[in-house]
């Protein structure tokens, strides 16, 4: 019981140092999840310095929203919640509204669901980062961070086909990418 009370009063007294905008705090919030928050940001950037723009811009969100924050509940995901949904405002402010029916799409196969286990976490991102940046956000909110096509389509001002259609096209296009880089054989 004293170890779970200290724990929430180390977390409140924390919480409380960044509200105080406390450098150290806030250094300290910083470090402990840059890696974490940096792979989210790589994912949805279209290369490193892009990622590192919504990074520090979403960093700069959570100081200011901060008192926001629920103790008990998970701080990095709070964290991540903020970068994801940075990076989505990042996009919105990138794009042209372009509509494409489903109808569009040419029929393709999947990826074999065990090739991913064999590629490594800096080839997936590279390719995800060649992506344009409509199919990588679709991409990223539907299968990374299991958006439904509903919402990704309210979040990105776009139709939920045009959701759909942009899955389909990023995973044939991550297809020809993974085989031009022969990760993966052509079948």
């Amino acid at each position: 019981m004293d170890l779970t009370y200290s724990l929430e009063q180390e977390e409140q007294d924390f919480i409380s140092a960044c509200l105080a905008q406390e450098r150290w705090a806030q250094k300290k919030l910083y470090e402990d999840n840059y890696p974490t928050m940096m792979s989210i940001c790589l994912r949805y950037g279209k290369n490193e310095q892009d990622a590192l723009d919504t990074l520090h811009e979403g960093f700069i969100k959570v100081f200011k929203n901060i008192h926001k924050y629920k103790p008990g509940t998970s701080l990095k995901s709070w964290i991540g919640r903020i970068m994801v949904n940075t990076a989505i405002d990042s996009y919105r402010k990138k794009t042209r509204r372009r509509t494409e029916d489903i109808e569009t799409v040419l029929d393709v196969s999947d990826l074999n669901p065990d090739v991913i286990s064999l590629i490594s976490a800096e080839e997936i991102i590279a390719c995800l980062q060649e992506l344009t940046d409509a199919y990588r956000t679709v991409f990223n909110m539907y299968v990374l961070e299991g958006y439904p096509h509903k919402e990704i389509a309210n979040a990105l001002g776009i139709t939920e086909s045009t959701s759909r259609s942009n899955l389909v096209k990023a995973r044939a296009k991550l297809k020809q990418l993974l085989i031009k880089r022969r990760i993966v054989d052509e079948r």
